[in-house]
């Protein structure tokens, strides 16, 4: 029936736009759907993409993010004449681009826990760093310690827990201090991508591109070497699909047309032009 008369359906309804998420009805499902000329008094037919009056006593409201039509009782002081113009109107983010803001903002709460990881360990080698030469003695007296009491070896055994607690004693204090440096780097690296997809920046897709595949080369060569863990090929699998989603979805680089065709696609799903192709039409 749409295909006859010429319009579109509903974001993520139709066969040819069918979609395992609805993502409009996500947002509508946690902010509230997204009404405009509820204060208004009077409806007029230039109104027919906002609202919509049938002589039924009730305004019919229509979502801007989802394109549900609700009935909605007239104000009792209505604190204007008409529903706002076009220019007065914030279409909010529908189709495609909304999509692309939920996959960013998950991209970014994994940049978040690295964020966080990272920032936990910087602290705390650095915190050694300064505080080793007053930990050393007490380390190496309760290594004797546990070690006497299992009838092992005193000293320093090379060997375990301990064992990699005393190369990190033996370390050079600036070996220390370059990786509690460059942890932090890291980290705040990090905390600038969460920051920057969250708020759906384009330069913070390209710096996550650039920044993930960077991190694919020791990914690879550790499981080359057959240091393998389901954790690492997790981290592995992820990283990819986070690299090809920014690189082909989001046309990076100048791929599938670049920011103009990312723009226009924008264009497309969150315009007043999008909202007239949807159903139901024309207003009586």
């Amino acid at each position: 029936m749409t295909e006859d008369i010429g319009m579109d359906p509903p974001p993520g309804i139709g066969s040819k736009r069918r979609r395992l998420f609805w993502y409009e009805l996500l947002g509508c499902a946690r902010r509230g759907h997204h009404l405009e000329g509820t204060n208004a008094a009077q409806v007029r037919p230039e109104d027919g993409v906002l609202v919509r009056d049938f002589g039924d006593g009730l305004h019919w409201h229509r979502c801007l993010r989802c394109d549900a039509w609700l009935p909605v009782r007239p104000a009792d002081h209505p604190d204007r004449e008409f529903p706002p113009g076009r220019a007065e109107v914030e279409i909010p983010l529908r189709g495609r681009p909304l999509r692309d803001r939920y996959v960013l903002r998950l991209i970014a709460l994994d940049r978040v826990v690295h964020f966080l990881v990272l920032g936990v360990l910087s602290t705390a080698v650095l915190g050694f760093a300064h505080e080793r030469r007053r930990l050393s003695g007490a380390f190496y007296r309760t290594m004797d310690v546990l070690q006497n009491g299992v009838g092992g070896p005193t000293g320093r055994s090379g060997r375990g827990l301990l064992g990699e607690l005393d190369k990190a004693f033996a370390a050079r204090s600036s070996t220390l201090w370059a990786v509690g440096l460059v942890l932090g780097a890291y980290a705040v690296l990090e905390g600038i991508e969460a920051i920057g997809l969250w708020l759906t920046k384009r330069w913070a897709e390209y710096l996550t591109f650039v920044a993930t595949t960077v991190l694919l080369v020791p990914e690879i060569y550790e499981l080359a070497e057959g240091r393998i863990t389901p954790a690492k090929i997790l981290t592995l699998a992820i990283n990819v699909a986070i690299s090809v989603y920014l690189l082909i979805a989001k046309r990076l680089f100048g791929l599938r047309g670049g920011g103009r065709a990312e723009a226009a696609q924008k264009a497309r799903d969150t315009s007043w032009e999008a909202l007239e192709r949807v159903l139901p039409g024309p207003s009586r």
